[in-house]
């Protein structure tokens, strides 16, 4: 079914990106992957190339267009050539911090971090995840404790994207931790501020070229001006917040599931067995058939919730399906596709092995299939 979601704008984006990535990225990403991260450069040729900070005003730097499809886009094309770690790292700076600073930061924060975030010289990342707090942000323990004009902060947070590259890291904490969720606060921490600590560069199954990493905040003096928005309202505007991020996360399982089954269709024209293309299999025929069919619907759900962002419609709840199915969609589509690869789907030389190690995670961060579910049946009245 063809996709209507975009204009000609849009198109004439899409090509640049998938030029970029194709020039600047392919050629490089199996080294990322050993190394266990990107070039610092890649950041910066990003945000020469308009990348970054599409939705941000062009006083700032910016591209200027509040549109999604942008975004959208972006990491689509990561995910087609099947880099999600960019697809992550990207998503995280332009799809769940700039809201945040746009929405949030007063024009004198605006006016110090948004030029970087756009030319790629300041690399962003948000700091929910505690080792002892996940899903649930009411428990995380890391405190902000004011003294004169700075906060004290003290506090581990874990499973950090962007945490090694980042230069700007919107922190979770508690300024009032007798009020629960309603003592939680957003403050941004900068690199170089004495007593602030990254950890090591996480080994994970997959996104092996993602840096992830361990913050360590230790008696870290941040100036009460780097407080975002209100003190103690903090669990309000990651609540209003966390549809994007989740939007974010299920354009991504799509486009990655299209890849994979696109990869894997051309895999069975071209491999034979007992005298036949194995696609004429009636078996793989219908996984094939039953693939595409599920993407082809994913994808019309999440156009439709890219629309309804852009309209500012588009709910918690909405956002917590599109995240669940299309995630969940992802990990299956990965594996019938690795199968279907025989022996040569578990050899690194294939993307899809690549691919199927990489999606396990979609399902966890941004909340788990679990935590969506719970959301929805919530709005169900249970």
């Amino acid at each position: 079914m063809e996709r209507t979601l975009f204009e000609p704008a849009h198109v004439e984006f899409r090509d640049a990106v998938r030029e970029f990535l194709r020039r600047h990225a392919v050629p490089h990403y199996a080294r990322w992957e050993a190394e266990g991260i990107v070039d610092r450069e890649l950041w910066r040729q990003a945000g020469r190339a308009g990348f970054l900070g599409t939705a941000i005003p062009a006083a700032y730097g910016g591209g200027g267009e509040p549109d999604f499809r942008y975004n959208a886009i972006l990491t689509e094309e990561c995910a087609r050539a099947g880099m999600l770690s960019l697809s992550s790292g990207f998503g995280v700076h332009n799809d769940v911090v700039t809201p945040y600073l746009l929405s949030l930061a007063s024009e004198e924060q605006k006016q110090r971090w948004l030029p970087g975030l756009c030319s790629g010289d300041l690399v962003t990342a948000i700091a929910m995840t505690e080792p002892g707090a996940g899903s649930d942000l009411k428990a995380v323990r890391t405190t902000a404790v004011r003294d004169g004009d700075s906060y004290v902060l003290n506090g581990t947070k874990t499973f950090i994207t962007n945490g090694i590259h980042a230069d700007l890291v919107i922190v979770v904490a508690k300024t009032d931790p007798s009020a629960q969720a309603r003592g939680i606060s957003l403050v941004v921490v900068e690199r170089g501020m004495p007593g602030f600590c990254r950890g090591r560069n996480l080994a994970k199954v997959g996104l092996h070229a993602q840096d992830t990493a361990e913050l360590v905040f230790e008696d870290v003096r941040v100036p009460a001006a780097n407080l975002l928005g209100e003190e103690n309202q903090g669990f309000g505007y990651l609540m209003r917040n966390l549809p994007q991020e989740r939007l974010s996360i299920a354009v991504i399982a799509v486009a990655a599931a299209r890849a994979a089954v696109e990869w894997t269709i051309r895999y069975c024209r071209e491999r034979t067995a007992f005298g036949q293309e194995i696609g004429r299999f009636q078996h793989n025929k219908f996984q094939l058939a039953e693939m595409a069919t599920e993407v082809d619907i994913a994808q019309t759900y999440v156009d439709r919730a890219v629309l309804a962002h852009n309209a500012g419609r588009l709910s918690p709840v909405d956002a917590a399906k599109a995240k669940w199915w299309t995630t969940e969609l992802l990990k299956r589509t990965a594996d019938t596709c690795l199968q279907l690869h025989g022996g040569y789907g578990y050899m690194d030389e294939y993307p899809i092995s690549r691919l199927w190690r990489d999606a396990r995670v979609h399902t966890i961060f941004g909340g788990t299939t679990e935590i969506m579910k719970e959301i929805i049946g919530r709005d169900l009245g249970f």
